[in-house]
């Protein structure tokens, strides 16, 4: 058994938390406690590659967008479709980003309600 101390403010948007993930506060603490300590992983390998693979996305785009800074900034005129390819391009990262998140949410909290994620 552990003793925790929080404040009202900090007890409050606990609960609310809890409620929301429907568990029971002690439920809900637990189980971020196991993951915080590695004891219960919070991201799996797949998420692990996924938001790799994600993130090596976001740097290409930024050298991509750093290149036609600096164009722009020695007075070049970017080429058309070097902008909206980059815009494309990270507009598609950050929906896959979103959509990774969303779906590591729904999961994270099935498993803290231990249900099958």
């Amino acid at each position: 058994m552990v003793h925790i101390r929080f404040s009202r403010a900090e007890f409050d948007a606990l609960e609310m938390a809890a409620r929301s993930a429907d568990m029971t506060v002690s439920a809900f603490v637990r189980s971020l406690a196991m993951e915080g300590a590695g004891v219960l992983p919070f991201l799996a390998e797949g998420d692990r590659a996924v938001f790799g693979l994600l993130a090596d996305g976001i740097r290409a785009i930024g050298g991509n967008l750093n290149q036609i800074s600096r164009a722009i900034n020695t007075g070049k005129v970017p080429d058309e479709g070097d902008l909206t390819g980059s815009i494309k391009d990270a507009h598609g990262v950050t929906t896959a980003l979103a959509s990774e998140l969303a779906e590591l949410t729904r999961r994270a909290a099935a498993r803290r309600r231990g249900e099958g994620a």
